[in-house]
């Protein structure tokens, strides 16, 4: 057990810092924007059960009320068409939810071009620079997206945000030895997927039929090196849920004083 005795130790000390990838959860949380004919996610909201008042005089809790989707949240494979006969969340293997991190930074490309799409080019090239993309692990996409996520208005943008050219998320989900994939934006494909001709939100499409899983909404991707931090995902075990709001965090080693 010295190996967790020592994890934990490096916790209390500082040697590893855990990082809150999670956005806050609240009534102005911004939802994928979805058009009017399609079903829609509901946006959180609660109601008081009890204040220390006369329903409850020692007790505070609400009643919560939200979709799967709502916020940071992750995608089961059973989320879309191709992985329908897949996992829902609750049957996700728990080791599947901590894994490697590698972190590729394309925030220069989205400010220029909100519709901007990662390419496998674009993931060669980090490659080049830091290696094998990791076993397990998950390549979290920074886009910059995250710093609109308190402007409802800018964060969906008129539904023009970053994501993943299809011949690339193909590649990723069916080639590379990844579990999933983690982005800033409301939903893991670009905000135009929906009119891609070839393949709609193929990041969906191709990850959950992999058998492989997504992360959205996530933050302070930025605290993160390129390789080396660990992350851990804990969705709620929904039974037959699609996915599921989720507190995502990361272990990053720091640097000892003078290195």
């Amino acid at each position: 057990m010295s190996l967790l005795t020592d994890l934990v130790t490096a916790v209390r000390t500082g040697g590893v810092r855990v990082v809150d990838l999670t956005s806050p959860l609240s009534e102005e949380t911004p939802i994928i924007d979805l058009p009017p004919e399609r079903g829609q996610p509901w946006p959180f909201g609660r109601e008081v059960i009890s204040h220390y008042d006369a329903a409850g005089p020692t007790v505070y809790w609400n009643n919560i009320r939200l979709s799967e989707h709502t916020g940071t949240h992750f995608d089961a494979p059973v989320h879309w068409l191709s992985g329908k006969d897949g996992q829902d969340v609750s049957q996700v293997p728990a080791e599947r939810l901590v894994g490697p991190a590698a972190v590729i930074d394309l925030t220069a490309e989205a400010a220029d071009d909100p519709d901007f799409l990662m390419r496998r080019e674009h993931v060669e090239a980090w490659q080049e620079r830091h290696g094998a993309l990791p076993e397990g692990g998950w390549l979290l996409y920074r886009s910059g997206w995250a710093e609109r996520q308190d402007d409802p208005a800018a964060f969906h943008n008129g539904r023009h945000t970053p994501g993943v050219a299809p011949d690339c998320a193909r590649w990723l989900a069916e080639e590379t030895p990844l579990a999933g994939i983690g982005v800033e934006t409301v939903g893991t494909d670009a905000g135009l997927a929906g009119e891609f001709p070839d393949r709609p939100y193929p990041c969906h499409w191709y990850f959950h039929g992999a058998g492989k899983y997504g992360l959205t909404q996530l933050r302070n991707l930025a605290q993160l090196p390129p390789t080396g931090a660990v992350l851990i995902a804990g969705p709620l075990p929904i039974v037959g849920g699609s996915g599921s709001p989720s507190r995502v965090l990361a272990l990053v080693e720091t640097a000892p004083e003078g290195a």
